[in-house]
């Protein structure tokens, strides 16, 4: 603990509806709900204007269309979401060394590490200048917490939120914290909060006073003594600029489950492929491939296999993948499927590449006999691109980076291609996706259906709403388009809360 509030921690305000609300001016002050849009699909952001009908993240969509129906409901956009984030991880640099994102749109600032602020006044200056120079180049509001410590810090920002900086001093930590619900600790869950409850404990004072031998005997040694410590207001945790990831894993919900085994199958060797290119990305190698399905029943299987080293081969990874598969029962449908790489390294072992050789020359002797591998050509489902995406299947895809920041609010959401496929098959275009016409220019689809797509023709510097014009879906004026960046400082109440 800290005697000084150095400790800062920023969090973006309903980052992706907020950045959505920027971009098209037709949105500003209006509900947005942002996530998968399938009947499976899940809220990964609403704006405050949403929040009021009661829609939050991790709501399942369907719900939230029933809360509010007259609001705006957008799949993600991730190219402009991580744009953003870069300017405002940019601006928090400038303040210095010592800067742990957690998020795209969160993250801890040591202040003391950069000599930007040594007292309670020049933190508090540092905080409200950033307030500024995020909202000058972003046009965003994020929210602003300042303690002597990490957890102190972020409960801070929590309380600050919408567009506002609270500063906990130094020594006030358990006076302010004693009325607060347990809720609010780091680790207390909906599960552990109700086992506190049930045990006469709901407010952060109840756990103080309890002791920690009695959290210990509630919840077990580890976690009853951190979380004594925590009601008392204790954290050392230093800011860690550099965070390792764990593991790299991708995985897909799918709308319908799926009951074909050649259908389940080729979605497993996709996802693989799609989870190496994610591990190359990172300049990484895995030595252990996992394999992730959730059933019907929300039964949730997962088994690995350990290789003999390192490796970023997709072959190699998607014929373990495969095998993995082999022992799994999906009889009565698949809901979900996930491929992961742990164990990672930033070498591969050389002779797995003679084992993927290997494996390809079998899969070329069983097609010179006439069979149909179930590696072909994939049908249907959704397309986890790389840094996430919105399935065609509507759901969203999940790409995760175990313990580091690279999975953003509502992590693991991203964009599809809407782009012209062969005669005969009705384009997709999900709302939210930026498109360009050969006539009108730049414009965002508000709705798609019937063989007709409406799109609405503005861009995020556009005064007030732009016009509004409906296509066929195959129009071959109509493609897809890319994020404009957020110009200039957006209308007052377009950051959202």
């Amino acid at each position: 603990m800290r005697s000084v509030p150095t400790i800062l921690h920023l969090d973006m305000d309903a980052f992706f509806a907020a950045a959505e609300q920027a971009a098209k001016p037709s949105l500003r002050g209006k509900p947005v709900v942002v996530g998968g849009l399938g009947p499976r699909g899940v809220v990964s952001t609403a704006s405050y204007e949403a929040r009021r009908f009661g829609v939050h993240s991790a709501m399942p969509m369907a719900q939230a269309r029933r809360l509010a129906p007259n609001a705006a409901y957008l799949v993600p956009r991730f190219t402009l979401y991580r744009a953003v984030s870069e300017q405002v991880m940019e601006l928090l640099a400038r303040l210095s060394p010592l800067v742990e994102p957690l998020s795209l749109d969160e993250a801890f600032v040591d202040l003391e590490a950069g000599g930007a602020a040594r007292d309670e006044e020049s933190a508090r200056a540092v905080g409200e200048q950033l307030r500024r120079d995020i909202r000058a180049v972003t046009g965003l509001s994020g929210s602003v917490g300042l303690a002597g410590s990490k957890m102190l810090a972020k409960i801070a920002s929590e309380e600050a939120k919408p567009d506002g900086l609270v500063l906990m001093e130094p020594g006030a930590e358990r006076e302010l914290l004693a009325p607060m619900s347990v809720r609010i600790l780091p680790g207390v869950g909906p599960a552990t909060g109700d086992h506190l409850r049930r045990a006469g404990m709901t407010t952060v004072a109840h756990l103080a006073s309890a002791g920690e031998d009695e959290l210990v005997r509630l919840l077990g040694k580890a976690h009853g003594a951190s979380l004594h410590r925590m009601a008392l207001g204790l954290d050392d945790r230093p800011v860690v600029a550099e965070r390792d990831a764990k593991s790299v894993s991708v995985e897909d919900t799918f709308d319908v489950d799926l009951h074909d085994r050649v259908r389940v199958r080729a979605e497993v060797e996709r996802l693989a492929v799609r989870c190496v290119e994610r591990l190359r990305g990172a300049g990484r190698s895995g030595r252990t491939v996992v394999l992730k399905v959730r059933r019907f029943d929300f039964s949730t299987l997962t088994r690995s296999e350990t290789l003999r080293g390192p490796t970023d081969d997709p072959e190699v990874v998607r014929e373990a993948a495969a095998r993995l598969l082999e022992g799994v029962d999906t009889t009565g449908g698949v809901r979900l499927l996930g491929v992961g790489v742990t164990g990672l390294a930033d070498y591969t072992q050389e002779d797995l590449f003679a084992q993927a050789a290997r494996a390809a020359e079998a899969a070329e002797a069983v097609g010179a006999n006439g069979a149909t591998g179930a590696s072909g050509a994939v049908a249907g489902g959704s397309e986890a691109a790389a840094g996430g995406a919105e399935g065609a299947a509507g759901e969203v895809a999940e790409v995760v980076v175990a313990g580091s920041a690279a999975a953003g609010e509502g992590a693991g959401a991203g964009e599809l291609a809407a782009a012209p496929v062969e005669a005969g098959t009705e384009v997709r275009w999900h709302a939210g996706h930026d498109v360009r016409h050969a006539v009108y220019g730049a414009g965002w689809v508000q709705g798609s259906g019937v063989g007709r797509v409406t799109v609405r023709f503005e861009e995020p510097g556009s005064v007030g709403p732009g016009r509004v014009r409906t296509f066929r879906v195959d129009d071959p004026e109509l493609t897809k388009g890319e994020a404009l960046p957020l110009v200039g400082k957006a209308e007052e109440g377009a950051g959202g809360r």
